[in-house]
Formats: C-alpha cells, structure tokens, sequence
C-alpha cells in the first residue's frame, strides 16, 4: 500500500491506496512536442510547494516529498524529467525534525549552499523552520549537515514555508506562522525577520500580512478531523521575494490549499524600502493568479520564481491541481509559466493555462 500525506492548514491528512492506482496516472501526454524549443505543463507528474534556483548554468530544483529532501540537476528546467536527481537529506529518526518535511528551498549564499525546510517530530503543532548547509562547491558533492533550528519567536510557535532573500546588502526570512499556540482557530500569517548569519535569525518577527479579504478565507469544513464546527483556518502561506526594477513584492498563498481556491496575492514596496516596517507594504485586495476552471486548473499556488538561463525573463513555478476536489495531496503537479510586466511596474502572471499547452522555453535555454 502506498500513503498520501495530505496537507490541510498545516495538519496530514495519511490515506492509502493500492499501488496500481497511483495519482500519476491522471496525468498523461496528449502527443509529442515536435519543436524543441517548446515545452508544455506539467514539469514533473508529482511535485508540490515547487523551489528552483539557477546557479553557474544549473537550476537546482526541490519539491516536498515528506520524508526527504529531494534535489533535481538540469541545465533545462523545463526538462526535469530528465534531469540528475539525489536524495541529500534523510533526517536522524525520532528527531524533532525527522517527520513532515515540507517546501525545502536550496540557496547558495556567499559560495555554502543551505537547505531550509519546515519539520516537525509527527505532530504538526511543533512544526519549526530548519537549515542545513553544504560547503561544498557543488551540492550534489560533500554533505548536508544539519546546521541549526530557526528562532523564528520566543515562544516556538508554529512556523513553515521559511524563505530567505537579499535586501539592501542583508539578508532577511518570510514564513508563515502561527501568531499564538494552538488555540481555537489556526490564522496562518506572513512575518518578516533580519538574519544575523545564514543560519541565524538576527531580529524580532514583523508581520506583515494576515487573512483580510474574503478569497484569502476559503477553507470549507474538511469534516471530522476537527474537534469543533466552529474551528476556523484561514491561510496565508508560501511567501516568496520578486524584484524588478525599483520594486519589491511578496507573493504569497491563501486559502486553504485543500481547496480549488487556493491562489496567490500580492504585498509591494519599494526597494529601498525599510522591509521591515509593515506600513511600507501594499496588499493587494485581489488574488492576482488563481483557478481557471475553464483550463481545469484548480488551486494554483505555493510558488517560486527563476531567471530564464540568459537573465531576460522572469518565470512562476507553481503546483496545481487537474480537479477541484484533488486538494493538498501527492496529485499537484509543479508547472511554469512566463511573467509579464505591468506598465505600472507590477507583474502579470496571467491565466494559469492548461496542461499540455505548447509554450516557448525560456530564452537561453540550451536544447539538446
């Protein structure tokens, strides 16, 4: 038998199954890309809370897996199912990060690599953010060693989706966190924080955004696993660092990702801005990038951005699902799209588009 980890306002959800029916046969070819410079969706047929970077003609790409800490190796993102794959990281058993690993993102800082990644020790109210390091110039060489827990608050209050940036000549961490111990209701908010050193967090948690609008609250009632009908999750999740030009946004998710409206909003700044003073930022009162039932695109979200290999274009890696009711299971499939540019200076991500659509692959891409 085989088990899905499901992930619902921070909780799994473990169904099993027989092997033979396994997700992956929902997602099937329509017919070959004739053009090699084309590529089509879905990236991977598995592959949630997607991560990628490019570094020296590589993007190094990660997704949750659960148990592991999985890293991919190509030269064409969009060829990741050809691409050098290595398990760098199986945590120590019985640890307090040894089970429910979720959205790891690798970074090269300063020539060490690091790994960060929300754990817990199999019961979700102790999720903490943790990082690994590398010192070897090639992270597919050498070893990750476990490095440190992230102080995200005094009182270890729930955190995940940890994710780090350069700023003004610093550097800083987004995450999604838990503003009080469990309680009566779960209110997943972003925070910001300066980092002392890679592993280090430098400074108190800011917050910067907290469910508002209603397409930020969707989160329907999942049924029995809660202890009251009054039990509320409201999500804002999965933040993530865009620049362009002389803005800064954070692109989040909300809602809850078990259902089809899971999708992204929008925090701006400025880039000279004090990042950590909440008042400079913008929210949006829309979702900029959500589910295209039309396209059968169901909670687009828990994204990431890259370069094309030539620096000229800007791309969103995301996860989605084919049907409303797939939720936050082992069906999301990580997928990329191009990013366009407002005159306003603000991104445009467009319509999530569907499976299988031919697209151009990002300029600079070498193909084979």
């Amino acid at each position: 038998m085989n088990h899905s980890f499901i992930k619902i306002g921070g909780l799994f959800l473990i169904f099993q199954w027989a092997a033979c029916s396994s997700s992956q046969v929902d997602i099937q070819p329509q017919g070959p890309v004739v053009n090699q410079d084309v590529f089509t969706n879905p990236l991977l047929p598995v592959g949630p809370d997607p991560w990628s970077i490019f570094h020296d003609g590589y993007y190094y790409y990660t997704h949750t897996l659960g148990d592991k800490i999985g890293l991919w190796r190509t030269k064409d993102i969009t060829d990741l199912k050809n691409a050098e794959y290595r398990v760098i990281w199986l945590p120590t058993a019985g640890t307090a990060h040894s089970q429910n690993l979720w959205a790891p993102e690798i970074h090269n800082i300063n020539g060490i690599w690091y790994v960060y990644y929300a754990a817990d020790d199999g019961k979700n109210e102790n999720h903490q953010l943790f990082v690994l390091e590398n010192t070897s110039k090639d992270p597919f060489e050498g070893r990750f060693f476990w490095k440190n827990k992230l102080q995200t608050d005094p009182n270890n209050n729930w955190a995940i989706d940890g994710s780090i940036f350069e700023h003004n000549g610093g550097y800083y961490m987004v995450w999604s966190g838990w503003q009080e111990p469990r309680g009566t209701s779960e209110t997943q908010r972003i925070y910001i924080a300066k980092m002392e050193n890679p592993w280090t967090i430098g400074s108190q948690r800011v917050m910067l955004s907290k469910p508002d609008y209603n397409w930020e609250k969707i989160w329907q009632n999942p049924g029995e696993w809660r202890n009251s009908p009054s039990y509320t999750v409201h999500v804002n999740e999965g933040p993530q660092i865009l620049k362009h030009d002389n803005k800064l946004f954070l692109i989040y998710s909300a809602s809850g990702c078990w259902t089809p409206d899971y999708g992204l909003g929008m925090l701006s700044t400025n880039a000279s801005s004090n990042v950590l003073d909440s008042t400079v930022w913008t929210k949006s009162t829309t979702p900029i990038f959500q589910q295209a039932p039309e396209n059968s695109v169901f909670g687009p979200g828990h994204n990431s951005f890259f370069k094309s290999p030539d620096g000229t274009e800007d791309w969103i890696l995301y996860h989605a699902n084919i049907r409303q009711e797939d939720g936050c299971g082992d069906k999301r499939s990580p997928r990329a799209q191009k990013i366009t540019w407002k005159a306003d200076g603000t991104p445009d991500f467009g319509k999530p588009l569907p499976l299988y659509t031919p697209m151009k692959k990002p300029a600079g891409t070498v193909v084979k």
